[in-house]
């Protein structure tokens, strides 16, 4: 079974059908650069541009970088324009798609949903953290296989600093930061993160999760096991199809 799956990130846009049996990309991803401001109607732009690439014409599960409730409504918006706040994103997006069906999830809940279907999380139970490194720093929070939803934990105040501020790729990449610096940084927020939840497993997701050797090595003192994501960066778009397709 295949089924549409677009990633919205604050710096690129992302998608490709997905083939739900393997949990995978049934054919190469096709990626627009986020338009700047990422208001909503240019990136539905966005979006429309990657699902047309592929001539695709049926369902369609977006992530969004944001709070998500009731499978529509935008209620942040940290790392697009903040006039997503309030809109009706779910209505917006199919208006654009003449009309597909379209299911939308927030950005690190679909990305945890497929590492836990499919990648470093299958099987696993008890608490588990999915934590999604890029633009921001994402989270998605398991209990025994169960999604809680929307928890934005790269939000949490680290030292004063929000931690994505800190500890994400963007913030590694705009500060020059060296891998052993900026893993010490990430120890810092593992390290909080696991005081408030007391996971057994971190999932470390997002584009860095392909330069794991040149980190995570490098990070003591956390008592959960901690793997990279298996599915890398096209989690997101894996998840957003599976959602799309028990919701159809």
């Amino acid at each position: 079974m295949k089924i549409f799956g677009v990633d919205i990130g604050g710096s690129g846009i992302k998608g490709a059908p997905v083939d739900l049996d393997r949990g995978d990309l049934a054919e190469e991803r096709f990626k627009v650069l986020t338009p700047q401001p990422a208001t909503p109607d240019r990136v539905a732009d966005g979006v429309k541009e990657v699902i047309d690439h592929f001539g695709w014409t049926g369902p369609v599960g977006v992530t969004f970088p944001g709070v998500v409730t009731g499978g529509s409504t935008v209620r942040t918006a940290a790392n697009v324009d903040r006039s997503w706040i309030g809109t009706d994103a779910r209505t917006l997006l199919s208006g654009r798609l003449k009309g597909l069906p379209v299911t939308l999830l927030n950005d690190a809940d679909a990305a945890g949903v497929a590492e836990m279907k499919f990648g470093a999380g299958r099987n696993r139970r008890g608490t588990v953290v999915v934590l999604t490194f890029g633009t921001g720093i994402g989270s998605a929070l398991f209990v025994d296989g169960v999604l809680v939803p929307n928890t934005e934990l790269g939000h949490l105040e680290l030292n004063g600093h929000e931690a994505e501020k800190r500890a994400s790729t963007k913030a590694k990449d705009d500060h020059e930061l060296t891998w052993e610096h900026w893993a010490r940084r990430v120890r810092k927020y593992l390290v909080h993160v696991e005081m408030l939840f007391s996971p057994e497993l971190f999932v470390i997701g997002g584009g860095v999760s392909r330069k794991a050797e040149k980190f995570l090595p490098l990070i003591e003192g956390v008592q959960a096991e901690i793997v990279p994501a298996q599915l890398q960066n096209n989690a997101g778009i894996v998840g957003a199809a599976m959602r799309a397709a028990n919701h159809g």
